[in-house]
């Protein structure tokens, strides 16, 4: 029942000692803020690593060539290796159960690339339809590379979004038309975004995608490849299986087994191994800076309710020996110690809140580090749950305490 009375002296007591109750509800007010604003800004700084990664699939792998740096089997060092699809089949054979897709692809030097009087130059790359399932490619008019276009060589090409923009009016319908290529007309066959962001998606958009066996017709090596993607099959570790395909591509092009260069890799998962260890750290942090700033809070609600004891003890003895009951004196100062942790803790959140959509907007599309940081309220309404609950524990000590006062002694306190 709603006892007018108690809750009027409350707010007296409040009222009388504002400083006091102000740096009560600081303490509390700056755990929950500092727990939000923590969780958002690293909730943010993830998506935004994330998002540089867009839609690759994480358990990929990227091989290229380079020049040796050892001596092997009367080859002398700085020798500069070539992939070629014999190299592609081998692995595949050799590693058939680990190999989940293979991608090899072929770069293209272009030139100038024109759609009537407009012209640019872009990348220009001879690929495959296992494309799709490795990089961050969502084709968005037309189609992608097919098994057909790879057997009969078709003369067609796959744009990217910026390469459209440049080369063909804003509104124009560019499927079926015809843009030049080293002067030879290739089909557009479709358009495609990329789901990456930030720089690394501008440029994949900067993109030309042809047929592989296209690509090596023009340049006249039908055999060439100059890297290769893939994806391990889960069941697999990845790094194994990346040794595995080096070791295979230094015996078939006899490079010294510890030769360091040769062929170069890059493993996403490892990567996304990394990154997910230095995120778990930061929210290990967040989450003891945050608990640490609420538990001094916590202890700071508790040592205030007993200097408000030590303040109101003759007031208490008073109360007692008008025949004021324990239970009426326990939860006069429960129900204060509860009101001040409710309402700062409340106003932490709602402030911290606002904070981290503050900071979204800030950050914008501009920001490529920081994206979309987001808020748990679970966590959030959780930790002001907890904080209510342990406000009532701290201020039952002094409550306690207050209850047990000896109204003669009280009466003689100065």
């Amino acid at each position: 029942m709603f006892d007018y009375d108690k809750w009027q002296e409350i707010f007296n007591t409040i009222k009388k000692n504002k400083l006091r109750t102000f740096l009560t509800g600081l303490g509390v007010f700056w755990g929950i803020f500092m727990l939000i604003v923590l969780m958002g800004a690293g909730t943010g700084l993830q998506n935004g690593v994330f998002a540089q990664l867009g839609g690759l699939a994480h358990n990929s792998v990227f091989v290229w060539s380079s020049r040796t740096t050892m001596p092997y089997k009367g080859f002398q060092p700085g020798r500069n290796v070539r992939i070629s699809m014999d190299d592609i089949r081998a692995i595949e054979s050799e590693l058939e159960e680990e190999i989940e897709y293979m991608a090899p692809r072929l770069w293209v030097n272009s030139g100038e690339i024109s759609y009537k009087n407009k012209k640019g130059a872009f990348d220009v790359r001879g690929d495959m339809p296992n494309l799709l399932k490795i990089e961050a490619v969502n084709v968005k008019a037309g189609r992608f590379i097919n098994q057909r276009d790879i057997e009969q060589k078709r003369k067609i090409a796959i744009i990217g979004k910026r390469v459209k923009k440049q080369l063909f009016d804003e509104d124009a319908s560019v499927i079926g038309e015809y843009v030049k290529i080293q002067g030879n007309d290739f089909l557009v066959a479709g358009v495609f975004e990329s789901s990456r962001s930030g720089e690394d998606g501008e440029d994949d958009e900067k993109t030309i995608f042809l047929p592989l066996t296209t690509a090596q017709q023009m340049i006249n090596r039908p055999n060439h490849v100059s890297w290769f993607a893939c994806t391990i099959d889960t069941r697999f570790n990845s790094s194994v299986a990346e040794n595995k395909i080096k070791t295979i591509l230094k015996r078939r092009h006899k490079i010294h087994p510890d030769d360091p260069q040769g062929f170069g890799s890059d493993n996403l998962e490892e990567e996304i191994k990394e990154i997910m260890g230095l995120f778990n750290g930061i929210k290990f942090m967040v989450w003891f800076v945050g608990i640490g700033s609420l538990l001094f809070g916590i202890i700071g609600v508790g040592n205030i309710m007993l200097i408000v004891v030590k303040d109101r003890t003759k007031e208490i003895g008073i109360r007692k020996a008008m025949g004021a009951t324990p239970r009426s004196i326990i939860s006069m100062i429960l129900l204060e110690s509860v009101f001040i942790t409710t309402i700062a803790g409340y106003l932490g959140l709602l402030v911290s809140v606002g904070l981290v959509y503050l900071m979204e907007l800030a950050a914008g599309t501009e920001v490529e580090m920081f994206r979309n940081p987001q808020i748990d309220m679970g966590v959030g309404l959780g930790a002001l749950f907890i904080l209510v609950i342990a406000g009532a524990l701290t201020g039952l000590v002094p409550a306690m305490q207050a209850a047990n006062v000896n109204p003669v002694v009280a009466l003689k306190d100065e």
